[in-house]
């Protein structure tokens, strides 16, 4: 991204007042009417660096986890570490049963899940669409503290119909 802004800078001087950052994260201070000619000159520089696999949509997972492996003790031991750019948390994917549904903080949908025997407490941001039965599910492991008490909670980043 700061590279991106430094070529955009250096094609057309005095557009950005300033700018930082670093490869995936930048900033920058533009006036209002410059925007649209700074978006078309970001765009194109875009196109000219991004390739069709850079712009794929891809998501790698860590793969299924045997049942008795997913519960608080794995939750707080992956919350626990530090995670970052290179090095992402683990990411876990299963098929689940969608036990219930419903909608909380106006937007977010709190499931429950079911796998084989095991039951889940999960939620998924930003979604208040009715889900079907059965969902493939790319999840992360976490804590959810309420009121005093912690439990296992599964974080959905994605699921897909199964």
């Amino acid at each position: 991204m700061r590279d991106a802004l430094d070529l955009a800078t250096k094609r057309a001087p005095g557009l950005v007042a300033r700018f930082g950052g670093h490869a995936y994260a930048a900033g920058l201070t533009i006036s209002e009417a410059e925007l649209p000619r700074f978006a078309a000159i970001f765009e194109a520089i875009a196109r000219e660096q991004l390739t069709s696999v850079d712009l794929a949509r891809t998501l790698d997972s860590d793969g299924s986890l045997e049942p008795g492996e997913l519960g608080i003790e794995l939750a707080s031991t992956l919350r626990a570490q530090v995670w970052g750019q290179g090095f992402p948390a683990p990411l876990f994917d299963d098929v689940f049963s969608v036990l219930g549904q419903r909608i909380v903080g106006g937007n977010h949908s709190k499931l429950a899940l079911a796998r084989g025997a095991e039951r889940f407490d999960a939620i998924l941001f930003r979604h208040v669409d009715p889900l079907p039965p059965s969902i493939r599910a790319a999840y992360r492991p976490d804590v959810n503290e309420w009121r005093g008490e912690a439990s296992l909670q599964l974080v959905i980043e994605h699921w897909q119909q199964a």
